[in-house]
This record gives C-alpha cells, structure tokens and sequence, in this order.
C-alpha cells in the first residue's frame, strides 16, 4: 500500500476545531502557521542550492517556468507575474504553468492536474529547452499535472527544481534540486492552501528575489530596474533616482523623462552624474 502523504494527515489537536470559539480558532490558525516559517528555515540550504540553479539558468540566457495546479500553480503565478514590474524582465523569462490554464487562477478547474501530458505539452509549446530551468510546485509531490512538467524537463535536459512538503514524494526525488517543506498536518485535514501553501510562497519569493538580487537587476536594495507603469511606480522610480543619484525631485523627475521612463538608465546615468561630481571635488 502506497504511503499516505503528510499532507493528507490529520492534526489532532484540531480534531474538534468545529466546536471552538471564533478567537480560539483564529488564534490556532496562526499559531500553526509558525511552522511554515520553521520549515522554511530547515530548508535554507536546498533554497540556496535552487537559486544557484536558476541563476545559472536565467544568467545563461533560459526561462524560468513555475508549474503547478491548484493553490500551487496559482502561487507560482502570482511570483511569475510580479518580476517584470518589480525587476524590469521581459514576461518571457519568467513564466507560469497552471493546470487547467488561465482561467484556474480565478477559478479551480476539477480534474486539470490529473493530466501529465498536459504540463509536457504545454512546456513543449512553449518551446522548452536545455538551457531553461522547470520549479515543479506540489504540496504532496505527487501531483501528476506537477511531475509531468519534470518529465518534459528531464526530455529535454532543462534543469529541475521541486517544491513540496512531502519528503517520500515522487517530486522529491525527480527533481534535481528537491526543497521539502516539512510543515506538518494542516489545520484542516488536507488543505494544503494553508501551511503548505504559505511555505511554498515564502520560498518562491526568497527564491525570486535572491536570484535578481544576483543577476545585477537591484542596485544596493533598491529597485532599480522597476517598469514605471501606473503613478505609485513612477513616484518610486523618481524616489530611486533622488537616492542614486543624490538629486532633489524635479531633477530626479526630469531625468526619468529624459531617459522615456527606462528606470534602469535613468538610475545609471544618476549614479554616473555623482560620481562625476565626487571626481571633480
């Protein structure tokens, strides 16, 4: 008999939780959720590990693809699409794989991520290759929809990272570079939205950020590479330029405008103005 994941257990200090007043459930919840920054913590140095993987990956010129279904693939999503405005790189680079497609990041999609073949094609589609690197996403590791992307991955010789909080997992032992998350029972027996989605996003942005942090697209902790797209974005670009560049706002402004709103040569050109002046004293 196949073993039953971690995920799937039942928490027993829980078990009557539907008879609990509203503040003792609430304050449960929370209390439990420390454990996801705990497993997170445990996994430091395979987090580490994966980030020197898809830095290697982005670094060389390949695309980095989240995979994953339900709550997974809609975390992977949600870190996918906050690097283009956050780090200035195209949306190509970094991509999100969803069982079911588009529509299940607002809507769960019954039966999507029964299907294998279907992470395969749609990597495949996208034209997946060796220098590219795959984050495979399941909480039980033992998602198909999940596992097929790593199979499409390993076809074609693309780098592999999985995330999940089941360590006997198939996932765990596909990927190359596997960061298991050893959150415990969820609250609710199964609902791996809690806990395990938590760490999961917690990994995915320590992930994110550090790999750009190592690809040159931040300058000290700053944002210097951002896309300016609505007023708040275009008020922090300006605030980023004041601070490289030691400018007040109207000059920081005008360089903005200057350089069309290119953030990342407005604050080269900032840092070059100062250091000029520093020259000339």
């Amino acid at each position: 008999m196949a073993r039953r994941s971690p995920t799937e257990a039942i928490l027993d200090s829980t078990r009557d939780i539907d008879r609990w007043s509203l503040d003792r459930i609430v304050r449960t919840i929370h209390e439990e959720d420390r454990n996801a920054y705990d497993a997170v913590s445990a996994a430091l140095a395979d987090i580490t590990a994966a980030a020197e993987v898809i830095s290697t990956a982005l670094g060389g010129g390949g695309r980095w693809f989240n995979v994953g279904a339900g709550t997974s693939g809609r975390i992977g999503a949600l870190d996918a699409a906050e690097i283009p405005p956050t780090f200035g790189l195209p949306p190509q680079r970094v991509q999100a794989v969803i069982a079911g497609g588009d529509v299940a990041l607002v809507r769960a999609v019954e039966g999507a991520e029964d299907h294998p073949e279907r992470a395969a094609h749609e990597l495949y589609e996208r034209g997946l290759a060796g220098g590219d690197v795959v984050v495979a996403i399941s909480a039980s590791g033992t998602t198909p929809f999940t596992l097929g992307s790593l199979d499409a991955a390993h076809e074609v010789g693309a780098r592999t990272v999985g995330i999940t909080c089941n360590p006997d997992s198939p996932l765990a032992e596909a990927a190359e570079v596997p960061v298991v998350l050893r959150v415990g029972p969820e609250v609710l027996a199964g609902s791996t939205r809690m806990k395990g989605g938590l760490a999961q996003k917690m990994v995915l942005h320590l992930l994110s950020t550090s790999v750009m942090i190592r690809l040159g697209y931040v300058t000290g902790n700053l944002m210097a590479n951002l896309r300016p797209a609505s007023d708040k974005l275009r008020d922090r670009a300006v605030r980023i330029l004041m601070t490289l560049g030691r400018l007040d706002r109207p000059m920081a402004a005008a360089l903005l405008e200057a350089c069309d709103g290119d953030v990342a040569l407005a604050s080269r050109r900032a840092q070059e103005t100062l250091h000029r002046s520093k020259e000339a004293v």
